[in-house]
């Protein structure tokens, strides 16, 4: 018996660690967002997470290192784990209509909120602190660009136009009503109706600009979520 309590010691112990260093990442959110990051200190994250302060540096030389865990942290959650990928079927309404769902849902999520306000925040007047992560964004390509750029060379999207430029576009229309009010400005996060409503408005508005068949492409979407409560 106590062989196998031996044997079972060090993964035990990488399970303590993992929950102490989760446990700093998260008050180290929590601090940057109710302090901001240059009157955070690593005091405050420490008692916030119940930790020693030698603790938090045994996992964390600096803040610097946290906030790049922050940025690693949002990174994963966007880009990493992000699945999107053209098929011929079911429509492009359908395809679109999964993707900006999925992405809707990711933008009311309380701890994506908290992230990204805590980022922007720390790099607005500072935007080398963010600097890996625009390098990691210049070197990766968004999975939505390339669904646009699959569906152009299948002939489903006109060819004539930059899969990045109607990535933004898409893209953007959903933020500006999705993710920054409710990042700038604190607005609530959208309720089921409204995430239908909007997802419906910009594919209605992409495909029946940039598709090759507009009507063919549309006839799947249910126009009643649109009408007015």
């Amino acid at each position: 018996m106590a062989f196998s309590l031996c044997n079972s010691c060090p993964s035990l112990l990488r399970r303590l660690t993992d929950k102490k260093k989760e446990a700093i990442v998260q008050a180290a959110v929590q601090e940057f967002r109710r302090l901001g990051y240059d009157a955070t200190s690593m005091d405050a994250i420490a008692a916030s997470a119940g930790v020693s302060k030698r603790t938090v540096y045994n996992h964390f030389p600096g803040k610097e290192d946290l906030f790049s865990a922050i940025l690693q942290r949002l990174w994963d959650t966007v880009i990493v784990n992000d699945r999107f990928d053209f098929v011929a079927q079911p429509s492009l309404s359908e395809q679109l209509r999964q993707y900006l769902q999925q992405k809707i849902a990711l933008f009311s999520d309380p701890a994506f909120v908290d992230l990204v306000r805590v980022i922007v925040a720390a790099t607005i007047h500072v935007p080398e602190r963010a600097r890996g992560m625009v390098e990691q964004l210049k070197a990766s390509e968004p999975v939505i660009v390339r669904w646009i750029r699959d569906a152009q060379a299948s002939g489903r999207l006109l060819a004539e136009y930059e899969p990045v430029e109607l990535g933004d576009l898409l893209m953007g229309q959903v933020k500006a009503v999705a993710l920054w009010p409710q990042i700038m400005m604190g607005q609530p996060p959208l309720d089921e109706l409204r995430r239908q409503r909007l997802a419906e408005m910009a594919i209605r508005q992409f495909l029946g600009t940039f598709s090759q068949q507009p009507d063919a492409e549309l006839q799947g979407l249910r126009g009643d979520t649109l009408k007015k409560p």
